[in-house]
């Protein structure tokens, strides 16, 4: 009672004397890309509440996009800046750090981004409904489906425009969550970019019952998730009586701290340490899709509308895998010998589980779910290098696959049937003969997710198994390499089926897409062969930017 009196008297007399509470320094500058962002995010907001219906798609595209490529030019107007290395430097009073790796991945997830926004504005895939051009989203995502309000809605031409404001909100959580440098910071950016996502997933035009089932499954594991990582960051600042990232660390070297007399009980009990750090992982592996914490991912990219899969399999594996290793290279360093182990076990576990699991699968959109598991593997293998070419080499990886990975999904919108699109693999049978171009693109990306020479996936693994096998992991690039070669298998089962097979009578139609997902697409062919043929630019950029600020 004594304590909280005291507390109370020194909150009053700090109130009270004009002049000793600080204000908050905030660098607006360095926190450009966020807040355009988020400042455009409500915006679109507005623009859903007081501009007619027929103009809302036009005004929310033109501002999606403005404000990922003025978000993008803030990038890198900071990083000529010098601020991803000799500037580097902590923001907003400790909270955010602008370094190499946060500038470097908040580029990758805006230019993810901003080809995402091309496809969601894909309007020329379905055919016209009413006379009015109709997009993957449901007309009114609030009617039930099937019912009288949904089908009104229909005949009426309507839209879901609100999914451009809600993915810029989810891409400015996206931007903090990788650059969050206490774990508060890193829950709220987490929560940001998640809620978002369980809209999106909700949302499809086609199917609505299994795109809302996947959205309730990625909500309910979500919370889930969130809860076992809001439980460490509490049990972490029990240990070291701070969330900060710097704090916690000097904690664990040396426990070095001035001892909070709230906390005196608790500050330095290492069980609170390694079963804190443990949640916290936890909650970082979920959304990185690694096994045993994958039971979502074939579910939700099944079920969610085909754009919004493609976005959340690449700029959610950005932000996250960002996120993971600022936490164990920056907070905890000092317990390499304690996480390593357990990393070692959950990489294995995802690179076989991912790739066997896909062998089973028939539907295209799970296929690529169980290989997004299998990457998320072969990624957590250079993170476990613990070493400045392995947090490089995740960097380099992370860019090459979130551009096949949009690329890939952006494909499999075009091939369709009377029920939309055609997902199940028998539709895809001699593909190859029915259209060359669109099959030789799809072939492109499998290779590239095969890891097959002068493709990025190629120069990806590589940079990735070398920097693990550099620092003593060489049974974990061996495991690799035996779950690249199983992986292989159902990559070019795809191609043989889409080449070597009789096309069906009754088989599925490629459509004619716009000029929109035709840009998605060939962007990612070009940066899937560009990494692959001339990496060495991009490796140098990612070595520039693999330091972090402590």
């Amino acid at each position: 009672m004594s304590s909280v009196a005291s507390v109370h008297s020194l909150w009053t007399a700090a109130a009270g004397t004009p002049g000793r509470i600080p204000a908050p320094q905030i660098e607006y500058v360095q926190l450009s890309p966020t807040l355009i962002i988020l400042g455009a995010a409500v915006v679109g907001v507005l623009i859903e509440a007081f501009l007619p219906r027929r103009g809302r798609y036009y005004a929310q595209l033109l501002l999606s996009v403005v404000a990922l490529a003025a978000a993008f030019a803030a990038v890198i107007g900071l990083a000529a800046g010098g601020f991803g290395s000799s500037k580097a430097h902590l923001a907003a009073m400790g909270a955010i750090a602008v370094d190499g790796p946060a500038l470097f991945l908040q580029g990758t997830i805006l230019l993810v981004s901003l080809i995402a926004v091309f496809t969601f504005a894909e309007r020329r895939l379905d055919p016209a409904a009413h006379g009015k051009r109709v997009d993957s989203f449901a007309a009114q995502a609030a009617a039930v489906p099937g019912g009288e309000a949904e089908q009104t809605a229909v005949k009426a031409g309507f839209t879901t425009t609100e999914v451009f404001p809600i993915l810029l909100f989810a891409v400015g959580g996206m931007l903090v969550f990788p650059a969050a440098n206490d774990l508060l910071t890193l829950f709220i950016a987490l929560e940001v970019f998640s809620l978002p996502l369980y809209i999106l997933c909700a949302l499809a035009r086609r199917q609505r019952l299994l795109s809302q089932e996947s959205a309730v499954k990625y909500f309910l594991l979500g919370a889930f998730s969130s809860a076992f990582l809001l439980f460490g960051v509490a049990l972490l600042y029990g240990y070291a009586g701070t969330v900060t990232y710097a704090g916690i660390a000097e904690v664990i070297s040396d426990g070095a701290r001035q001892v909070d007399p709230a906390l005196a009980g608790t500050m330095g009990n290492d069980a609170l340490l390694l079963i804190g750090g443990a949640l916290v992982l936890m909650g970082l592996l979920f959304k990185v899709g690694a096994v045993p914490f994958h039971m979502w991912t074939p579910d939700v990219y099944q079920g969610a509308p085909t754009p919004v899969t493609g976005f959340m399999a690449a700029a959610t594996k950005v932000a996250a895998f960002g996120a993971l290793l600022r936490l164990l290279y920056v907070a905890l360093p000092g317990m390499r010998w304690d996480w390593r182990p357990v990393m070692w076990g959950v990489a294995i576990l995802t690179m076989l589980g991912g790739a066997v699991l896909a062998i089973t699968q028939t539907d295209i959109k799970r296929l690529l779910a169980y290989s997004s598991i299998a990457h998320a593997g072969f990624i957590l293998a250079g993170v476990i290098a613990a070493s400045q070419d392995g947090i490089s080499s995740v960097l380099f990886y992370l860019a090459a696959y979130s551009f096949v990975t949009l690329g890939a999904f952006a494909v499999v919108t075009l091939v369709r049937d009377a029920g939309g699109e055609a997902t199940h693999l028998s539709k895809w049978a001699g593909l190859g003969r029915r259209s060359p171009l669109v099959a030789a693109v799809f072939a492109v990306f499998l290779l590239a997710f095969a890891g097959i020479p002068l493709t990025s996936g190629f120069a990806g693994k590589f940079a990735v198994f070398k920097a693990a096998a550099e620092s003593g992991a060489g049974w974990l690039v061996v495991v690799g390499v035996i779950s690249s070669a199983i992986a292989a298998f159902f990559y070019i089962r795809v191609i043989v089926l889409m080449f070597f097979s009789e096309p069906k009578a009754d088989g599925p139609t490629v459509a004619v897409p716009s000029v929109l997902t035709s840009t998605a697409i060939a962007v990612g062919v070009a940066a899937t062969l560009v990494l692959g043929v001339a990496p060495q630019y991009f490796l140098d950029l990612a070595g520039h930017a693999g330091v972090f600020i402590r």
